[in-house]
């Protein structure tokens, strides 16, 4: 993500990177323990596409981090259905899931974790290869677990009263 920058007068700033064919894609849950008003953020990086396996795979690892029983609220992307019908049909007692309106990114606290983490902590940042922009991803993401007024803010921004 290019943000502002400053170069010497008449000099135009040239950025060089790898040739962006590769991807990593996240995925990701803030947690909040109601009775305690404790934060979690969990999240898991992919050298693919999420798929539903994936979903299902991660939701199976949140819960057993978690122990308790999940209240989900996902978006309706087609690989979210997908995975909550395949947990249901194997039967997941501990899952429960609210859907958000369609076209509602504004309502999702995780939107605001890549938000954060795009915009602020990797702005203007030029990896050499997708390995190492992973490795920032992470980063980033293990400073945000540790910051729990970050966390709160992020159920804030989605206009959700804690």
């Amino acid at each position: 993500m290019r943000r502002r920058t400053w170069a010497p007068r008449g000099q135009t700033p040239v950025h060089r990177c790898w040739d962006r064919h590769t991807r990593i894609s996240v995925i990701g849950a803030v947690t909040l323990a109601p009775r305690l008003l404790r934060t979690g953020l969990y999240f898991e990086l992919y050298d693919h596409n999420i798929t539903t396996p994936d979903v299902v795979s991660f939701l199976r690892q949140v819960h057993r981090q978690v122990r308790r029983p999940l209240i989900v609220v996902l978006d309706r992307w087609g690989v979210h259905r997908s995975a909550v019908r395949k947990l249901e049909a194997a039967s997941a007692p501990w899952l429960e899931v609210e859907w958000l309106p369609a076209y509602a990114p504004d309502l999702n606290p995780v939107e605001a974790v890549w938000s954060y983490t795009k915009y602020s902590q990797l702005a203007n940042f030029l990896p050499y290869d997708e390995f190492e922009l992973g490795h920032e991803v992470q980063k980033s993401l293990l400073n945000q677990y540790h910051d729990h007024a970050l966390k709160e803010s992020y159920f804030c921004t989605a206009r959700l009263d804690l």
